[in-house]
């Protein structure tokens, strides 16, 4: 909605519907705009982290990451998203997901699915009276982004981020968060130096931190867990695993 505002023209509209889509179980949500529209040969990439098709030297604001993370989101939540768009005719971008009932829970005998495990321990947590401040040392603006939108979920929850292992240690050391997600394959000092300098100060040796991390064989799992983290996950970042980690550690405070 915010960009069928910002590309719209002075005088356009921007109408946002919701429907049955053609009756195979799915509710589309499509926001239509009556703006610039996107030129054929662009529209390949209108879902590619950091295009903003032509309009960098713009006034409009944006960093071409915002309808890339939609994506990842839809289709985490089993949805799937598209659009159709005409130059100078404007454009309409639809959502659809499956129209279920009921509650999400576990089969006899089964231990209790990830979404079952995360959404309870969010529910447990998520209330005013936690403040927790979370240390998020990534070089990659999109996985930040994404990671503020997971942390929104948790009222009283503050992020602050540093884009180098030497800057994530300064400000761990000033803020003294109650967690740090530290992302491996940083410029400079990678994440096990930092993780390393964190341990051997007495301000920040018991600060829990979490690998965020590509490196996903069994073996870099394990050296991550022997170099102590307390926490290791992998990229692509998953919603309910960082939710877990946000809700234990709150509960371990």
């Amino acid at each position: 909605m915010s960009n069928a505002i910002k590309y719209n023209r002075v005088g356009g509209t921007v109408t946002l519907g919701v429907d049955e889509a053609g009756g195979n179980g799915s509710l589309r949500i499509s926001v239509a705009d009556t703006g610039i529209g996107i030129a054929k040969e662009q529209q390949g990439e209108v879902f590619e982290a950091f295009s903003q098709l032509g309009h960098e030297s713009s006034d409009i604001a944006g960093t071409g990451i915002g309808l890339t993370i939609t994506k990842n989101l839809v289709e985490a939540m089993g949805g799937s998203i598209g659009f159709e768009s005409a130059l100078n005719f404007g454009s309409t971008f639809w959502l659809e997901f499956p129209i279920v009932s009921g509650t999400l829970s576990a089969k006899d005998g089964e231990a209790p699915t990830a979404v079952t495990v995360a959404a309870t321990q969010t529910a447990a947590v998520a209330s005013p009276e936690d403040k927790c401040t979370v240390l998020c040392v990534e070089d990659n603006p999109g996985n930040l982004k994404l990671l503020a939108m997971i942390f929104a979920r948790f009222p009283g929850v503050t992020m602050i981020s540093a884009h180098t292992g030497e800057l994530g240690f300064d400000l761990a050391e000033i803020h003294r968060p109650d967690l740090v997600f530290m992302d491996i394959n940083l410029p400079g000092m990678d994440g096990f130096q930092a993780l390393e300098k964190l341990k051997a100060s007495a301000v920040t040796r018991n600060i829990p931190v979490a690998a965020l991390t590509a490196r996903a064989s069994p073996r870099d799992r394990d050296r991550g867990f022997r170099a102590g983290f307390d926490y290791y996950l992998t990229k692509p970042i998953q919603i309910e695993e960082v939710s877990a980690v946000i809700s234990r550690s709150l509960r371990g405070r």
